[in-house]
């Protein structure tokens, strides 16, 4: 490779990478902040709150514009098991980079 082209793909690889790396940055931040909101769904979850207002729900207590989403038992779920896979993908990149 010419000393030219090697120095333009190289530059195109700065820039992808850099680009990633700031991103990966920015969604890293906000994760982190949503871990408050993941922590207090994870308690409400497995409380006897969620029990009821999901029973009252079944029943039609509750109002119909309500937004319920969190009382659908496989979007809490899904949402806490996303996030422990996601927290494993970061375990691993982190064990990784130790072993290096």
């Amino acid at each position: 490779m010419k000393q030219i082209d090697r120095i333009s793909e190289m530059e195109r690889h700065m820039e992808r990478a850099s680009a990633a790396v700031m991103e990966l940055s920015a969604a890293l931040d906000k994760y982190e902040e949503a871990q408050e909101s993941i922590s207090a769904l994870c308690d409400y979850y497995d409380s006897d709150d969620w029990k009821r207002d999901f029973a009252d729900d079944e029943v039609g207590r509750l109002p119909a514009g309500l937004k319920r989403g969190v009382l659908s038992e496989d979007g809490i779920w899904n949402l806490l098991n996303d996030n422990r896979d996601l927290m494993e993908r970061i375990r691993r990149y982190t064990v990784e980079s130790d072993e290096e």
